[in-house]
């Protein structure tokens, strides 16, 4: 036999028989550090406060809390009513130590996104009442952050804004993932605005994206941070999140990722107290009739059934859970967005089963704005042509 019939009968040969190619896979959950699994509880407590009409859940590890528990009011998507929608998050965080407080500012086909901010303020402030002197609860009114996805990210921002008016905390942290349902004006359905140069100069301000549909949630990014001037752009940081499909199962960084579903946080399963007679927010609910301006436009009445399909993943674990928790420690701490975005274990994302690295998340913080026209420099004094004289 020839030297290359040889050859093509090895060719052959390998052709025929069986060969196993198995697919990358993402990274787990890490051990340790912000989006790790050492947590500091195994068992989460689980309960509601306020009524059925006016619904905050409460969420902590088990037991009284050696020391008051920093905070975190997670305010959900448009229509993402029931807790389980993020029950991995709120999981997560619970077991890390923090208290999750979850305030049911809407009731589906009754409230109006204009009355959200409202709603969820009253909610808040009746949350924090009720924990103030719990010994399992134990809020501390120095560490809190209001984190908000979809809609609920406008609605975060404008607690902020309005936190001292209204009696609530003032957040060291505020949130914003893949934000989106703002109402470009009075008339527009969405959530309007408050004056969000009232939020608090000393506010650590983040928002996160996806790649994947993302010109929706970065324009309102964009605007959330612009409209709070008093906060300074060194205290603000924008973080975008990388699909990558180099493996199995891709990863995929949509308007609906942040969303963690876990049935063990349905709402259903948490026994809510009934309204007392004669309350009149239930009177209210009763007598609301649907009409057009219940509902927004856009891409939010979609999404509700994509988080409640979510997978926990990598992007939870190394993008959502961990840049939040990175967040937290920065805040409560006095660092900014600079500090925070100058760890190189912020944008690392792990690699894959066979050492390609994970796509990495981008953070910047915003730029300052270009001088407006009165601010430019003076013009240079024209010359004056100079006659020479002939001898």
């Amino acid at each position: 036999m020839s030297r290359l019939t040889a050859r093509f009968a090895l060719v052959l040969a390998l052709a025929a028989s069986p060969v196993s190619v198995t697919a990358a896979t993402p990274p787990a959950q890490p051990k340790e550090g912000p989006g790790g699994s050492n947590y500091v509880a195994s068992e989460v407590a689980k309960r509601a406060i306020g009524n059925a009409s006016a619904t905050s859940f409460v969420f902590h590890a088990a037991g009284p809390a050696a020391s008051p528990r920093p905070v975190v009011v997670l305010l959900h998507a448009w229509g993402a009513v029931n807790p389980q929608s993020y029950g991995g998050l709120i999981e997560h965080l619970a077991r890390k130590g923090y208290l999750v407080v979850w305030p049911r500012y809407q009731e589906v086909g009754k409230t109006r996104p204009a009355d959200a901010t409202a709603s969820a303020s009253t909610l808040v402030k009746e949350a924090f009442a009720a924990l103030e002197s719990d010994p399992e609860a134990r809020p501390d009114p120095g560490r809190v952050a209001f984190v908000g996805h979809l809609a609920g990210a406008p609605v975060a921002a404008n607690l902020a804004a309005q936190a001292k008016s209204d009696g609530l905390p003032v957040p060291k942290l505020v949130v914003a993932l893949t934000p989106g349902g703002i109402a470009s004006d009075a008339k527009s359905r969405g959530i309007l605005l408050a004056d969000l140069k009232q939020i608090d100069p000393a506010t650590l301000m983040m928002t996160m994206t996806g790649d994947r549909d993302h010109l929706p949630s970065d324009r309102a990014a964009k605007r959330l941070l612009k409209e709070a001037e008093a906060v300074p752009n060194e205290r603000k940081l924008m973080v975008r999140a990388l699909s990558d499909d180099h493996g199995f199962p891709a990863l995929s960084a949509t308007l609906a990722s942040p969303g963690a579903p876990k049935e063990a946080y349905d709402g259903a399963k948490i026994k809510i107290p009934p309204a007392p007679p004669g309350d009149p927010r239930a009177d209210r609910l009763k007598r609301q009739k649907w009409s057009p301006d219940l509902v927004l436009t856009g891409e939010q009445t979609v999404l509700v059934a994509q988080i409640g399909n979510n997978a926990i993943d990598t992007l939870d674990y190394l993008g959502f859970w961990k840049t939040l928790e990175m967040a937290a420690n920065a805040a409560f701490s006095g660092k900014d967005a600079q500090a925070l975005r100058n760890d190189p274990a912020l944008s690392d994302m792990g690699r894959w089963s066979d050492t390609w690295p994970v796509k990495r998340l981008s953070a910047e913080l915003p730029r300052a704005d270009a001088p407006t026209s009165s601010a430019r420099a003076p013009l240079a004094p024209t010359k004056v042509p100079v006659t020479r004289k002939r001898r």
